[in-house]
């Protein structure tokens, strides 16, 4: 057992460290951000483009999204000195990393996706049966 002030000092670290842990994960766990890195991960794209691959995507909340991940070092923005100007994304080394473990979580999704929805349909058949 730690004395006081040093398990004191040990909680405050490990409660930094889970700030620190959710804000990555809230950004890597975000729909959109899943929909880029998956839609980059083909190769370097342009804000367009990659608006009509994802759908469904506002152009604010696209150019949110893809300024956050190039804040965090996942996504690369080059800009191209042309008339109009050519802007592409692109993922980092540290990006492309992302791009196995979201795969195998996708594939999971798709495996599970029916018993969940048939998990979804029993408990809310039970809960309308309260």
């Amino acid at each position: 057992m730690l004395p006081p002030d040093q398990a004191e000092d040990s909680g405050s670290d490990e409660h930094e460290q889970c700030r620190r842990l959710a804000k990555v994960l809230d950004r890597i766990g975000d729909k959109w951000t899943v929909m880029i890195i998956g839609a980059l991960s083909r190769g370097p794209m342009r804000f367009n483009a990659l608006r009509r691959l994802i759908g469904g995507v506002s152009q604010r909340m696209l150019t949110l999204t893809l300024r956050g991940l190039e804040r965090d070092g996942l996504v690369t923005r080059t800009v191209y000195p042309t008339i109009p100007p050519r802007v592409d994304y692109a993922l980092t080394p540290i990006g492309q990393t992302l791009t196995e473990p979201l795969r195998v979580l996708s594939d999971w999704a798709m495996a599970y996706q029916s018993a969940i929805e048939t998990a979804q349909d029993a408990y809310d058949s039970a809960q309308e049966n309260l």
